[in-house]
């Protein structure tokens, strides 16, 4: 399963390079870790979800990415030992960063997909969202459905 994970995430950095952003070293170790570690959301994306999609794979490494550029040790808590602040700063540079490799690919499904749930569970409906936040998780999901709109017959 290491060598699958190996393989996953360096195919993710390349398509991350393609778009002008270099993702920091990520292990298979730490991407195991922080797939299964603990969360506060209650996520139930699993960890064959993410390897069986590119696109969740470019955004769990970005997550991973931003939180060791933050100096964040990764681990199985590195999500519940960390401000959500934090978290959540780095969760919406990798939806950012997924979005924009979708967008890039010209898969304005996945775009559009990734926009419908990304509404019900976090500008409806998420808890957690710091307050603070919630002008940036609005700023992403408003510049992507701008778009899609121009976008509407692909």
């Amino acid at each position: 399963m290491f060598r699958e994970i190996e393989n996953k995430v360096k195919a993710a950095r390349k398509a991350l390079k393609s778009i002008g952003y270099v993702a920091e070293e990520v292990s298979a170790e730490e991407f195991y870790d922080f797939m299964i570690g603990e969360t506060f959301s209650g996520d139930i994306t699993t960890l064959n979800d993410v390897l069986g999609n590119d696109y969740l794979m470019i955004h769990e490494v970005v997550e991973i990415s931003e939180l060791k550029k933050m100096g964040k040790r990764i681990d199985k808590r590195v999500i519940v030992n960390s401000p959500k602040t934090v978290i959540y700063d780095a969760h919406f540079t990798a939806l950012e960063k997924e979005l924009s490799c979708a967008l890039h690919r010209k898969d304005y499904s996945w775009i559009r997909t990734r926009l419908r749930q990304y509404k019900e569970s976090v500008l409806n409906g998420d808890p957690n969202l710091p307050e603070e936040m919630r002008f940036r998780a609005e700023s992403i999901f408003n510049k992507f459905r701008k778009l899609i709109q121009r976008k509407k017959g692909a």
